[in-house]
């Protein structure tokens, strides 16, 4: 006998899956994008080259590099889907991708947290202040990683509870 799913849980079509999965991925490029050209700009302002160390700028470049390659990242499930074929998705195309946009999430936590690094060396100007890069890759860790895990983790063990014997 197959045992019924919860009623809180619907199952989508694989073609519903994509279009779920390339909508966020849609949904987090404009931001990498606004960070990358901040980033690229920032590179140009009079205080980066007079206030930042040598080693300040190239904790800015290797940031800007870990959000160049999120970007790239994020933008590779829709080549995917273009390589593969437009008319058909598979689960394979939709677990590939899902873990594209994870790495990338995790890439821009990076560049992000080494960011924030320089800008409390700009603003405090003491190395101690690396704990700041830290908590920060910490927090965004947690937040699109950890968290999202423990509940989907959740959620799964939920829908596989078996239902209480009935008694007749």
């Amino acid at each position: 006998m197959k045992a019924e799913a919860p009623k809180d849980v619907e199952q989508v079509k694989l073609s519903e899956a994509a279009v779920h999965l390339l909508n966020e991925c849609r949904m987090v490029l404009p931001g990498i994008q606004a960070i990358f050209g901040f980033q690229l700009i920032a590179v140009f302002n009079e205080r980066f080259s007079r206030d930042l160390e040598s080693v300040d700028q190239r904790v800015h470049l290797a940031s800007l590099t870990f959000v160049a390659i999120a970007a790239a990242i994020i933008m590779m499930p829709a080549a995917y889907h273009r390589m593969a074929g437009v008319t058909r998705v598979s689960r394979r195309f939709l677990e590939v991708s899902s873990t594209w946009l994870i790495a990338s999430l995790m890439l821009l936590a990076v560049g992000l947290s080494l960011d924030y690094y320089v800008i409390w060396m700009l603003v405090l100007g003491e190395r101690s202040v690396a704990i700041a890069g830290a908590a920060m890759l910490a927090v965004l860790t947690w937040l699109w990683l950890v968290e999202p895990r423990r509940q989907a983790a959740k959620d799964r063990g939920e829908s596989r509870r078996p239902e209480p014997a009935r008694v007749a």
